[in-house]
């Protein structure tokens, strides 16, 4: 958004855009002060992004902005407008969980549950530009993930099994 439409929504007291979320356009109406954050939870109904820390420490409100993981605590949403969003919840395709889900659910990467999906979509990000990943990126990856519950050995469990299903559809996909 250029330092125009900036200054001019910056006199509005709310602004109308069309959010790509979850691979849908969604016209959604919010104060222009608000974090994409706030309007994801708030506005859109989309409460698996979890609001955490509000300074970008915690990582659980991690979500991914045209594929790339983004702490949506830390952006305006208004700066959104045209960039692909992904959350917790367009992982699933009807009732078949992403491979990510169904390892932290069968592997106990998940607890309390608080900060997965923000490690979930961190993890997303990592899989999609590194199918393959080593214990050692994955660590990286996660860093600014903060888990209280698990000690991150189950999670670093999850995400590589979730890379070998992945990598296993893909060998079995090609022809």
């Amino acid at each position: 958004m250029t330092d125009t439409k900036l200054a001019e929504v910056g006199v509005r007291r709310s602004v109308r855009m069309t959010l790509r979320v979850n691979g849908e356009d969604t016209e959604v109406l919010f104060a222009p002060y608000k974090t994409l954050l706030e309007v994801l939870r708030e506005d859109l109904g989309l409460t698996g992004t979890k609001h955490g820390c509000e300074l970008g420490e915690c990582g659980a409100c991690a979500v991914l902005v045209d594929g790339q993981p983004l702490l949506s605590c830390l952006v305006l949403a208004i700066e959104c407008e045209g960039k692909a969003i992904e959350t917790i919840e367009g992982l699933a395709r009807g009732s078949t969980l992403h491979p990510l889900q169904a390892a932290f659910a069968d592997l106990g990467g998940a607890q309390c549950g608080y900060c997965t999906p923000g490690i979930v979509m961190t993890a997303k990000a990592l899989l999609d530009r590194d199918p393959d990943p080593g214990r050692e990126e994955i660590k990286e990856a996660i860093s600014g993930n903060l888990c209280r519950c698990t000690g991150y050995l189950q999670i670093c469990e999850s995400i590589e099994e979730a890379a070998r299903q992945m990598r296993a559809a893909d060998a079995k996909a090609k022809p």
